[in-house]
């Protein structure tokens, strides 16, 4: 499988006026490979986020380089991004603050294909389709963020994130706001898109039992850096970290 994204060395730093830099990713390194799916674990404050944000330039990589099918995409600026927002897309934790309150669900799905200069009965139909391939139906696309269920409102920043045919879906921590059985549905979704659409996915979370059903690699982070990387299956059942350990632990237990 070809590489479809590579990160080399990646680290962020923030400084705040009378304090101490803070490393939030130090020194990180991986691939991500076409049809693959990564893991990336840790506890809160491992530096998962950051990283998600740094791999679509929502914010400014300290150190390091990230490259996107070769090409090197950490320095660029505004109107350059906008190739790699086509791309590169996220899903974030919490979906109903993800959408504008004073818009409906179809309006920010659409809004993408919008920018894009699609005409607007071609983005009715588009966001439609999004709708139903994620799970909703149609009618959805009138209704607004706080009218629908925090599982239904996912569905949709799911539809948006696919509304420009991206090659990779981040998903940052994009199920631990849901109840275990709206999670499962959402898991299923995100196991069908992968195969059906050839999507790969950087699949960020706390929960080591879905990255072992989900993920083909994981990396284990703690405080910004990789402490241990494998299949999940080794991992889980022989990790090698005592950090490692107490992850597992806290699943099984």
């Amino acid at each position: 499988m070809s590489i479809l994204l590579e990160a080399e060395h990646l680290t962020k730093i923030f400084t705040q006026r009378g304090k101490n830099p803070f490393k939030a990713v130090n020194d990180v390194s991986f691939t991500l490979k076409k049809g693959e799916t990564l893991g990336i674990v840790g506890e809160s404050g491992s530096g998962k986020s950051t990283i998600a944000k740094l791999l679509t330039r929502l914010t400014d990589i300290t150190e390091g380089t990230l490259k996107f099918e070769g090409k090197d995409i950490t320095r660029l600026k505004q109107s350059q991004l906008k190739e790699v927002y086509g791309d590169i897309q996220m899903v974030f934790q919490n979906p109903v603050g993800s959408f504008d309150p004073r818009r409906t669900l179809g309006d920010g799905i659409g809004e993408s294909l919008r920018n894009r200069g699609m005409k607007k009965a071609d983005v009715e139909k588009r966001v439609a389709e999004l709708l139903e391939q994620c799970g909703l139906e149609k009618e959805y696309a009138k209704r607004y963020p706080h009218e629908v269920s925090g599982g239904q409102c996912q569905r949709a920043a799911i539809a948006r994130a696919l509304a420009v045919k991206p090659k990779v879906l981040i998903c940052d921590e994009a199920t631990s706001a849901l109840d275990v059985t709206i999670q499962k549905q959402i898991m299923e979704l995100l196991e069908d898109l992968k195969e059906k659409n050839g999507l790969s996915f950087i699949f960020i979370c706390h929960n080591l039992a879905l990255v072992q059903m989900f993920c083909d690699r994981v990396l284990v982070l703690y405080e910004g850096k990789v402490v241990e990387s494998g299949i999940p299956d080794d991992i889980i059942n022989e990790p090698k970290e005592e950090y490692t350990r107490r992850l597992v632990d806290a699943v099984l237990s």
